[in-house]
C-alpha cells in the first residue's frame, strides 16, 4: 500500500478533475486497494475487484439494516440534516434487502420494459425538435440546449409532472446530488437539504391528487403497485421519484456531453460514426467506459473482507473506482484509445448486482435518440470552444459544451 501523500490520487485538484486515468492506472499498478486519508476509505482500483464487490452481500450501501450508527462505529448525521437523509434513505439506491428488494420488487411493476419502450417515439420526437432548434440557432450550448432538457423532461413525462412544474426539477437534483460528493461543505448540506424539503413537498401533493385521480403514468402506477397487500410508502414513493429523477438524468446528461467532447477530440471515431450510424450502440457503450459519468460508488463495509492480503474491518467504508474499472487493461485492450467499433465491453457505468441501474436502458434509448439526430440533422457539428470541467469528481461532468453548426 502507498501512503496517502503519494498516490496521485486528489479529487479536489483540478488537473486529474481534468484527466484522472493516468492517476488511475498509477493506482491500479501500485496495488488493488489503498487507504486514502483525506476521505477515510479505502480506493478499490481494478475492474475484477469492484466487480465482485458489487455483488459483494458483505458489503451494503447502508448498514442500518444491522447495525446502529454506534454500534458500527459511526456517527448518526447531523439532525439539520435530517430532511436530506430521510429523502435519500428511503430510495433503493441506498437500502439493502429485505428493504430493497421489497421496493425494487414493487417499482419494477410500474417501471417497466413496456413502460420504457412506450416512451421510444416521445424520446426520438423531443431530441429530434431539441437538435433541430440547435441547428436552427447555427449552435450553441449542447449542455444546456439538448443534453439537460431531453432527459429532464423524459423522466418528467414519465413520472407524470406536467410541463407547468418541471422548472425546479434539475435545480433540486443538482443541489441534492452534491452531497454524493467527498466530503461536501457545510453550504452543500444546506442547499440539499432546502432541496430535499422542497421537491419532497412538491411530490406529496402530487401522489395526493394522483390517489384523487389516477393516470397512465409511474407515479399513478407506484401509487398501485403491490404484492400480496403489501405497498410502497408515501415516503418511498416520494424517494423512489427523486431517485428515478436523479439517477434518470444526471448520468444521461453527462454521458452525452462528455461524449461528444471525447469525440471532437477523437476526430477519426467521429468520423467512423458519421459514416456508418449503425456504429450508434456500440458507441454508445463505449463512450461510457472511456468517460464514465460515475467515477466512484461507496459500500460500507459490514463484515471484514480481504483484498490481496489487507484485511479491511467492519465499518470501514470502500470506494470504488469506477472510471478507473473502466480502463483497467486487464479487461479492455488498450483501455485508452477511444474505439467504438469495442466488441467486448464489460464497463461497469451502470453498476453491477442487486443496485444495477433500473433506469440503464432507457438512458440508452435517450443516449441513441439525441446521438441519432445531432448526426443526421447536424453532420458538421463541431466545438467552438473548449469546455470548462465541472468541479466535481463522483459525478463527472461539464459545465457546458459550445458547439456551431453550418
Amino acid at each position: 500500500m502507498a501512503a496517502p501523500s503519494d498516490l496521485g490520487f486528489d479529487p479536489w485538484d483540478p488537473a486529474f478533475l481534468a484527466d484522472p486515468y493516468p492517476a488511475y492506472a498509477e493506482l491500479r499498478a501500485r496495488g488493488r486497494v489503498h487507504w486514502f486519508e483525506p476521505t477515510n476509505q479505502w480506493l478499490v482500483p481494478h475492474h475484477a475487484d469492484v466487480s465482485a464487490l458489487l455483488r459483494d452481500r458483505r458489503l451494503g450501501r447502508t448498514y442500518l439494516h444491522r447495525f446502529t450508527h454506534e454500534e458500527f462505529g459511526r456517527s448518526a448525521p447531523p439532525p439539520e440534516h435530517e430532511p436530506f437523509h430521510t429523502l435519500n434513505d428511503h430510495g433503493m439506491l441506498d437500502l439493502e434487502p429485505p428493504d430493497h428488494t421489497r421496493i425494487r420488487r414493487l417499482v419494477s411493476k410500474a417501471f417497466t420494459p413496456r413502460t420504457v419502450e412506450r416512451l421510444r417515439p416521445y424520446v426520438r420526437d423531443l431530441a429530434g425538435e431539441l437538435v433541430a432548434g440547435l441547428v436552427e440557432r447555427g449552435g450553441g450550448d449542447l449542455l444546456k440546449e439538448v443534453a439537460e432538457p431531453l432527459p429532464v423532461a423524459v423522466i418528467a413525462e414519465m413520472l407524470g409532472i406536467p410541463e407547468a412544474d418541471r422548472g425546479p426539477l434539475r435545480p433540486w437534483s443538482a443541489d441534492i446530488c452534491g452531497m454524493y460528493e467527498l466530503n461536501p461543505s457545510e453550504e452543500t448540506a444546506a442547499k440539499a437539504v432546502r432541496a430535499s424539503v422542497e421537491f419532497s413537498d412538491y411530490l406529496r401533493e402530487l401522489i395526493a391528487a394522483r390517489r384523487k385521480e389516477p393516470g397512465d403514468d409511474l407515479i399513478s402506477g407506484l401509487i398501485a403497485a403491490h404484492d400480496e397487500d403489501d405497498r410502497l410508502t408515501e415516503q418511498e414513493m416520494i424517494s423512489t421519484a427523486v431517485l428515478l429523477l436523479n439517477a434518470g438524468h444526471e448520468a444521461t446528461v453527462n454521458a452525452t456531453v462528455n461524449g461528444w467532447w471525447a469525440l471532437f477530440r477523437n476526430p477519426g471515431q467521429l468520423a467512423a460514426l458519421r459514416a456508418d450510424h449503425t456504429l450508434i450502440p456500440s458507441a454508445i457503450e463505449e463512450l461510457m467506459r472511456y468517460d464514465t459519468p460515475l467515477q466512484l460508488f461507496e459500500r460500507w463495509v459490514l463484515d471484514d473482507i480481504e483484498i490481496d492480503g489487507t484485511t479491511i474491518p467492519r465499518g470501514a467504508e470502500i470506494a470504488m473506482l469506477f472510471g478507473s474499472a473502466n480502463h483497467d487493461p486487464a479487461v479492455f485492450t488498450d483501455p485508452e484509445r477511444l474505439d467504438l467499433t469495442r466488441a467486448e465491453n464489460p464497463h461497469i457505468s451502470f453498476s453491477a448486482g442487486i443496485h444495477y441501474c433500473i433506469g440503464a436502458p432507457l438512458a440508452r434509448i435517450e443516449l441513441a435518440a439525441s446521438m441519432t439526430a445531432l448526426l443526421e440533422q447536424a453532420p458538421d457539428l463541431r466545438p467552438s470552444a473548449d469546455p470548462e470541467r465541472k468541479p466535481n469528481f463522483v459525478i463527472r461532468g461539464l459545465e457546458g459544451l459550445r458547439v456551431e453548426v453550418g
